[in-house]
C-alpha cells in the first residue's frame, strides 16, 4: 500500500525541523501504525492457550465475582 503524503516542512535555520500533515494524511498513517501494531499482537498470541465458549464463560463469571 502506497500513501501520497502531502507534507510542509516547517525549517528554522535552513534546517528542517517538524512537519505538518493534513488530517486525511495522518488518520491514514494513524490507522497503518494501529493495523501494524495488531498484526505483532496477534501474532504474539498465536500460540497462547485459547478457551472453548464455556471455559471463557466460566473464566468471566469468576472476575465478576471479585
Amino acid at each position: 500500500m502506497t500513501i501520497d503524503i502531502k507534507r510542509q516542512y516547517i525549517v528554522a535555520d535552513d534546517r528542517r525541523i517538524g512537519v505538518v500533515l493534513d488530517i486525511e494524511t495522518f488518520e491514514k498513517i494513524e490507522e497503518l501504525l494501529e493495523n501494524c501494531g495488531l498484526a505483532r499482537y496477534m501474532e504474539e498470541v498465536e500460540k497462547e492457550e485459547t478457551l472453548s465458549l464455556n471455559e471463557a464463560r466460566q473464566y468471566y463469571a469468576q472476575m465478576s465475582e471479585e
